[in-house]
């Protein structure tokens, strides 16, 4: 039994949020500073309120729609964040919820930025066990609430969004191949050092970030995790069609197809418009290159994140 994609589905809040804006706002920035470093050029922000389910709940009835089945059919749901509704219950089950469906096994991934590759793993091996046979797999973040609004070097980094997939059994591949990994002792260059203890926020409640040292990670575990899965399913990394990396910062991208020899023109880029969703980028960008034709059916696509913790992971399909 194999996993497939049968549908895909994405969400962005407001309207984009350009550098300009974010200049407009106090921020001590520019256009081209954030450009030239990064390739962003607006993200969206939710509006104060707004959750994470509230934008996975669209990615996923968009995702539903082209898949062509009814949330009640769904027998498991996965959703990958970091900035969840609450503590309890999971984002998963108020997005369950908010579909209608009752009974599907419903729980949330948290591996930050890889937690959606990480999440798809998961669901594939549901599958592949038989024990399910429908699953809706969202990574949805609300990033701008876990920002320092007065630190340039990573606030204007991030926005929010929402993607999601649906996976059904097949006996055809889909899924050809999957990697998750983490290496605990790199938490300290990028992660949130706070907490809410006895009611009271203790530590600091900012996404804090070394920007060095994450690029020469992730460049390094990228590479290494696309050669894996591909080693796994037997092709050379320059065998696939495109290449979807985590949209972090456009320098990563480029610096990731270039050790994989995988050609500028099959590497998918959204980075610009909407910045880095950390758990919903890869699903942000792979929904718009379903819609607007880029891949087709046939295609193999390489998926692949990286995240703090330090987590790192990737996927790779048959559409």
């Amino acid at each position: 039994m194999y996993a497939r994609v049968i549908g895909t589905g994405s969400y962005l809040p407001g309207s984009p949020v350009s550098n300009a804006d974010l200049a407009a706002r106090g921020i001590e920035t520019n256009d081209e500073w954030i450009v030239t470093r990064t390739g962003i050029r607006s993200r969206h922000l939710a509006e104060p309120g707004t959750t994470s389910s509230e934008l996975g709940l669209i990615a996923a009835q968009r995702a539903l729609e082209m898949a062509g089945i009814a949330a009640a059919d769904l027998d498991l749901i996965i959703v990958a964040t970091s900035t969840p509704d609450y503590i309890f219950p999971s984002t998963a089950c108020i997005i369950q919820g908010r579909l209608g469906n009752k009974g599907a096994a419903a729980f949330d991934v948290q591996a930050v930025c890889a937690g959606f590759t990480y999440a798809l793993g998961i669901a594939e091996k549901f599958i592949a066990s038989g024990s399910h046979s429908k699953a809706l797999v969202i990574g949805a973040e609300v990033f701008s609430r876990i920002l320092d609004w007065s630190d340039r070097g990573t606030c204007v980094l991030f926005g929010d969004g929402a993607g999601a997939v649906v996976l059904g059994a097949s006996d055809k591949p889909g899924i050809l191949a999957t990697a998750m990994h983490a290496d605990g002792s790199q938490s300290g260059i990028l992660n949130v050092p706070g907490q809410i203890c006895g009611g009271q926020v203790t530590g600091d409640p900012f996404l804090r970030m070394d920007g060095q040292a994450v690029f020469k990670f992730a460049v390094k575990v990228l590479a290494e995790v696309a050669e894996e899965v591909c080693a796994t399913a037997g092709i050379a990394t320059t065998a696939v069609d495109w290449l979807i990396p985590h949209q972090a910062n456009i320098r990563i991208i480029e610096a990731t197809g270039k050790k994989l020899g995988v050609d500028r023109e099959r590497v998918i880029v959204s980075v610009d418009r909407h910045g880095n969703t950390s758990a919903a980028s890869v699903p942000l960008a792979l929904d718009e290159a379903v819609r607007d034709g880029r891949i087709q059916r046939g295609h193999k696509v390489l998926l692949e994140g990286v995240g703090g913790g330090f987590t790192w992971g990737a996927a790779l399909l048959e559409f």
